[in-house]
C-alpha cells in the first residue's frame, strides 16, 4: 500500500480505485492533498439515493470532495437510475451545473421471460437443455445454501457449474471467477455478490431462481448477458416464498422506516413486472422513463401472449377466507382451508366450521398458490412480516370482495409450456460447424498461451463474421469487425491459415439462402429426400423447391437427385415443353397430362433442369 501511496503523490498513477468509505478517511484526504488530481469518477452513483435500489450512506458524504477540491471535475456514472434517482444524484452530489448524458436502457438482443417458481430446478434444466446446452451463463439465487445446492445439482446433470458467494474463501471465489472468464461453457451459480466488474461479453444467459428485490437489480443483473450484441436470454422462475423472504429481509434490516418504505415499493413494482400480461420490455423502459411505443416481439409475453381467466369468484373465496380467519394466518394455512383439509390446527381453531372451508376444491394447491401470489402482486393482499407472514386485506380489494368489480388474472400454464424463451437464432450454419469449432479451439489455445480469457483474443461475433466472409488474405481479415491493426498483426495469419483448412464445397459455395443450403448440406451428407424432410421437419414441397433451386443453378444433376432413368426424364420434359411458356409455367396441366403419375415436387425439379 505504501508503494501505491507514493506513486499517487508522485503523479505516476493513471487511475486509482478507492471505496467511498476509504476515500473520505483523514489519511486518504492528506494523500490527495499532496497529489495532482485530474478527475473524480463516482461509479454506481445510484448508491447515493435513498430512492435508489442499493443505497449506501457513505455515498452521500462524497459531496465533501467538492468542498475540499472545488477545481477538480467530477463525473457520476450509473446504469440503473430512474428519474427520481437521477434527480437525487444531482442534488446529493451538488451537480446542478453538470451536463447530463442519458443512453438508451434498451438491450434489444436480450429476450426476457419469467416463469412460475414451482419445481424451479427442473424448469432451469429444461431452459438450459432447450436453449443453452453448451453456453456460459449466470444463475442467481437468494441464499448461499441454494447456490451450493443448485451448483452441485447442475454438476450432477453434467454441466460445469461453480458456486460463488461471500461464504466461500477468497481463493475459491477468485479461482471460480477465473475459470468462468477463461473457460468456455462454464455456469456460475451465485448470490448477488457476483457480477460487479465482470465484463465477459459472451454470457449467453442470466437466470434467476429467486425474485430480485427491485427492477433496478433485475435490470443490472440481466444486463450481464449478451454484451457482445449477440442473442441472449434473461430467464427467471419465482414463487410466493420469494416475496415473503424479501419482505422479511427488508423488515428485519437496520434501515430507517423511509428506506424500508422505498424497498417495499420497489418490490411491489418488481412483482408487477412479473405478473404483467403485456410487453415486458415496454414496462422496463417505461420504468426508467424511456418511451417504448411498440411491443418488442422479443419477450415471453410478446411471443406467446398469456391467457387470462375470470378469477372474480376465486379471488372472493381467497379474500373472504383471509377475513374469516381474522387475518392471522399465512398462505399455506389459507389454502388448506379452501381445499377442505382436515388437520389438528384447523380443527383446534374451529376453521373447519367456517363458510369458506372446502369451497375451493376445484383448484389444486399449485393453482391456489398462484392465485394468492397474484393477489399479493396486484396489492389486494399484503404480508404482515411482524405476525409471521400473516395475510392482511388491503383497501384495494374491497370492490372485488363486495362484488362491485370483476377481476381477471393471468392463467397458470402447464410446466412444459412455461419455459417460453426465444431460442437464439442459429448463429453457425451446419456447413460451418467444423470450422467454427476449429476457430474456437485456436482462440482458446492462443488465450491460454497469453494468459487471458478467450474473448480478449476475439469475440464470438468476430469469429462468426470470419465464418461468413472467409477471409483469404490480411486485407480481407482487416475488414472484419473486431480485428484491429495489432490483432491483425498478431493473429491474422493464424486464423486465415485455419480457415483455409476448411474450403467450402462447390455445392455450398453459392448465393442461395441459408435454409436452402441447410437442405443441400444434408443431401451432400447422403441423406435421402424422405430423411431430409423428416430431419428438417419441412414439407416435401419445400424440400423439392430447395433442390430445384440448386438444380436450376447447375449445382445438382436432376437425374441423380430424383433417381430417374433417361426414358422417364424425357417423358416429363416432353410434357412440360408441350405446354410451352404458359402463365408462370404452371405444373397443374403437366401433372394432369401425366395422369398424376409424378408428384409436383419431382415435376418442379425437372422443370428447373430445362
Amino acid at each position: 500500500a505504501s508503494v501505491v501511496e507514493q506513486e499517487l503523490i508522485n503523479g505516476e498513477l493513471d487511475i486509482l480505485y478507492v471505496a467511498p468509505e476509504r476515500l473520505l478517511t483523514k489519511k486518504m484526504m492528506q494523500l490527495m492533498d499532496q497529489s495532482q488530481l485530474s478527475l473524480f469518477a463516482i461509479d454506481e452513483a445510484h448508491c447515493v439515493s435513498q430512492w435508489g435500489h442499493d443505497f449506501r450512506p457513505e455515498y452521500q458524504r462524497l459531496r465533501q470532495i467538492h468542498a475540499r477540491y472545488p477545481d477538480v471535475p467530477r463525473i457520476a456514472l450509473t446504469a440503473t437510475a430512474d428519474q427520481r434517482t437521477r434527480d437525487e444524484i444531482i442534488t446529493q452530489l451538488q451537480l446542478e451545473e453538470a451536463k447530463i448524458f442519458i443512453d438508451s436502457f434498451d438491450r434489444p438482443n436480450i429476450h426476457y421471460a419469467i416463469s412460475d417458481g414451482s419445481n424451479s430446478k427442473q424448469r432451469l434444466w429444461t431452459f438450459l437443455a432447450q436453449n443453452h446446452a453448451n453456453d456460459a451463463g449466470i444463475v442467481y439465487c437468494l441464499s448461499r445454501k441454494k447456490v451450493d445446492s443448485v451448483a452441485g445439482w447442475l454438476n450432477d446433470q453434467g454441466r460445469i457449474a461453480l458456486p460463488y458467494h461471500a461464504g466461500l474463501s477468497a481463493d475459491v471465489r477468485q479461482e471460480n471467477q477465473r475459470r468462468f472468464l477463461r473457460e468456455e461453457g462454464v455456469i456460475i451459480v451465485a448470490t448477488i455478490a457476483f457480477g460487479m466488474g465482470i465484463d465477459k461479453p459472451d454470457v449467453r444467459f442470466v437466470a434467476h431462481l429467486n425474485l430480485p428485490k427491485s427492477i433496478e437489480a433485475y435490470y443490472q443483473e440481466t444486463g450481464r448477458a449478451g454484451r457482445d450484441g449477440l442473442d441472449a436470454n434473461a430467464w427467471m422462475a419465482y414463487g410466493l416464498q420469494d416475496i415473503i423472504t424479501l419482505r422479511q429481509f427488508s423488515q428485519n434490516s437496520n434501515a430507517n422506516e423511509t428506506h424500508k418504505r422505498v424497498e417495499h415499493h420497489k418490490l411491489e413494482t418488481m412483482l408487477g413486472l412479473c405478473e404483467l400480461v403485456s410487453c415486458r420490455r415496454q414496462a422496463l423502459l417505461e420504468y426508467f422513463d424511456e418511451e417504448a411505443s411498440e411491443r418488442c416481439g422479443n419477450c415471453d409475453n410478446c411471443l406467446r401472449p398469456p391467457q387470462k381467466w375470470e378469477a372474480t369468484k376465486a379471488a372472493q373465496m381467497a379474500l373472504s377466507c383471509v377475513y374469516r380467519t381474522e387475518q392471522r394466518f399465512g398462505v399455506s394455512y389459507i389454502v388448506d382451508i379452501l381445499l377442505g383439509k382436515v388437520d389438528e390446527r384447523i380443527q383446534r381453531n374451529g376453521h373447519d366450521q367456517i363458510s369458506t372451508f372446502g369451497i375451493g376444491k376445484k383448484f389444486s394447491v399449485a393453482e391456489w398458490r398462484v392465485v394468492m401470489r397474484q393477489l399479493i402482486a396486484i396489492g389486494f393482499l399484503e404480508i404482515d412480516i411482524e405476525h409471521h407472514g400473516a395475510l392482511r386485506l388491503t383497501e384495494k380489494c374491497r370492490p372485488v370482495l363486495r362484488g362491485e368489480q370483476t377481476l381477471q388474472l393471468r392463467k397458470m400454464e402447464k410446466q412444459e409450456k412455461q419455459v417460453s424463451t426465444k431460442k437464439a437464432k442459429q448463429a453457425v450454419q451446419s456447413q460451418d460447424e467444423a470450422l467454427w469449432e476449429a476457430l474456437r479451439a485456436l482462440r482458446l489455445s492462443l488465450a491460454e498461451k497469453a494468459g487471458v480469457p478467450p474473448y480478449v483474443i476475439f469475440h464470438d461475433a468476430t469469429l462468426q463474421e470470419m465464418l461468413k466472409v472467409r477471409p483469404t488474405n490480411l486485407n480481407d481479415m482487416n475488414r472484419i469487425t473486431g480485428v484491429g491493426e495489432q490483432k491483425l498483426e498478431r493473429f491474422g495469419k493464424k486464423f486465415i491459415d485455419e480457415i483455409a483448412k476448411f474450403p467450402l464445397s462447390e455445392l455450398l459455395d453459392n448465393t442461395l439462402s441459408k435454409t436452402v443450403n441447410e437442405t443441400l448440406m444434408l443431401y451432400q451428407q447422403g441423406k435421402t429426400i424422405d430423411q431430409i424432410i423428416k430431419q428438417r421437419e419441412l414439407t416435401s414441397t419445400t424440400v423439392y423447391t430447395h433442390l430445384s433451386e440448386a438444380i436450376e443453378m447447375g449445382l445438382l444433376d436432376v437425374k441423380e437427385v430424383l433417381g430417374l432413368d433417361e426414358k422417364i426424364y424425357d417423358e416429363i420434359v416432353f410434357a412440360i415443353e408441350s405446354f410451352g411458356d404458359n402463365e408462370e409455367r404452371r405444373l397443374k396441366p403437366v401433372f394432369e397430362a401425366l395422369d398424376g403419375a409424378y408428384d409436383y415436387g419431382l415435376l418442379r425439379c425437372v422443370q428447373a433442369s430445362i
